[in-house]
């Protein structure tokens, strides 16, 4: 296959065929090079990482779980380093084309697998989901998304970054396509008397945007109200949470919940792989070195103190999200930055992005990212997440959603 996108790793033609028959027959996908392919090292976005490794003897639970579903593996996609980046930028292998924008970055770190996707090279592809690779680069490059329940989904075959976020994803072109693959990979369906039938919005989350995201964003809002009743608005962490040697000002409002996110996800990342890190001393790009050092400054009484509002804020989410109710949020606080973009202006931005997606994360809730918007001809997505357990609910009503708007755009004069 002619990649045109440089969304694939180098290094061998990593096809493998589905089943003679299933539901995903006919359909082929791409798979994050964090993922087990059986004869195939997984190289995790570094070659030093790549050249310690062995060929993986089988294929990871999911792989296979499509494979059996008919489902064809066209090929690994790039990552970036140790999945350390929402940009998707690698620094060994190059910048994934976004083609919904281009010239702009596809966002990470699921990058080369939502380039993929959007490029039409594959019918949908799994990525994962720890701080947002999922939700961000569906958002950039015009895709449906999911980040599911944490452990909905198991991660055999998986490298780890940090347990307690990991989440297998995917992404796909049509709502319907990832409701399908939702479907295989956790086998049920779900019927229109589980639908979301209430409404939540979370007002902190939108005030982070600029008014061009705003405006763009309000008309499918209120499309949402049409079909689920008014809107009840909400904080989602009205809380100033402070943590522990962090300055004050970075410790309210979403903020806050960023910072709960990089303590947590930071010691566990350490503890996963600090020692092989301080024993080979990989070439990283300087952006994913930067991040790695700054883990290991992460105290016992910042990560104990971080962990204490972790589960206060779980329980929070738990009474704020009951059953067969949705909170609404922007997918990332703007379209995707430039390619060239200055990094003190990435720093910045991936400072509002983790405000945005930590919430799911520290509560381990399904979210779903529709691509509904675009702004300055770029796209920009609106999510939705649910309760635990929620995640067919959450495809299943993106699915009858869109398609509905479909519908109605098809039969506007204008």
């Amino acid at each position: 296959m002619f990649d045109s996108l440089g969304a694939f790793v180098p290094g061998g033609n990593m096809t493998f065929e589905g089943a003679d028959k299933g539901p995903l027959k006919g359909f082929g996908y791409a798979v994050k090079d964090i993922y087990d392919l059986e004869g195939y090292v997984t190289g995790y976005g570094n070659p030093d990482w790549q050249s310690r490794r062995r060929p993986s003897k089988k294929h990871a639970f999911v792989v296979q779980k499509l494979l059996d579903a008919g489902a064809m593996v066209i090929g690994k996609t790039i990552t970036d380093e140790f999945a350390s980046s929402l940009d998707g930028q690698n620094y060994h292998y190059g910048t994934p084309a976004n083609p919904e924008a281009p010239g702009r970055i596809p966002g990470g770190s699921s990058s080369g697998s939502a380039s993929a996707v959007a490029g039409g090279l594959v019918d949908f592809a799994l990525g994962s989901d720890t701080g947002g690779s999922i939700r961000i680069p569906g958002s950039y490059c015009g895709l449906f998304g999911l980040r599911p329940t944490h452990d909905r989904i198991s991660k055999e075959g998986v490298l780890p970054l940090a347990d307690s976020f990991d989440t297998v994803g995917w992404f796909a072109r049509d709502a319907w396509l990832l409701n399908l693959v939702g479907e295989v990979l956790m086998e049920a369906k779900v019927g229109q008397d589980a639908m979301p039938d209430k409404l939540l919005v979370a007002v902190d989350a939108f005030d982070m945007l600029d008014e061009k995201s705003r405006a763009a964003l309000k008309p499918h809002l209120e499309r949402l109200e049409q079909r689920l009743g008014k809107a009840e608005y909400v904080s989602l962490n009205p809380d100033n949470f402070h943590a522990i040697g962090f300055d004050e000002q970075l410790s309210k409002g979403l903020q806050g919940l960023a910072t709960l996110f990089q303590i947590t996800q930071g010691r566990e990342v350490m503890d996963t792989h600090g020692e092989w890190f301080d024993r080979v001393k990989p070439k990283m790009g300087p952006d994913i070195q930067q991040r790695m050092d700054w883990r290991k400054t992460i105290t016992d009484e910042q990560v104990s103190d971080a962990l204490e509002k972790r589960s206060l804020f779980k329980a929070r989410m738990k009474a704020l999200i009951p059953a067969k109710t949705v909170v609404c949020l922007p997918s990332a606080p703007g379209i995707a930055p430039l390619i060239k973009e200055d990094p003190d202006v990435l720093n910045a931005h991936r400072s509002k992005i983790l405000s945005l997606t930590s919430a799911s994360g520290l509560a381990g809730n399904p979210q779903i990212t529709m691509p509904l918007a675009t702004v300055d001809g770029c796209p920009l997505g609106l999510s939705l997440m649910g309760t635990h357990g929620s995640d067919l609910e959450l495809l299943a009503f993106a699915e009858s959603f869109c398609s509905t708007e479909d519908e109605q755009q098809s039969l506007s004069p204008f």
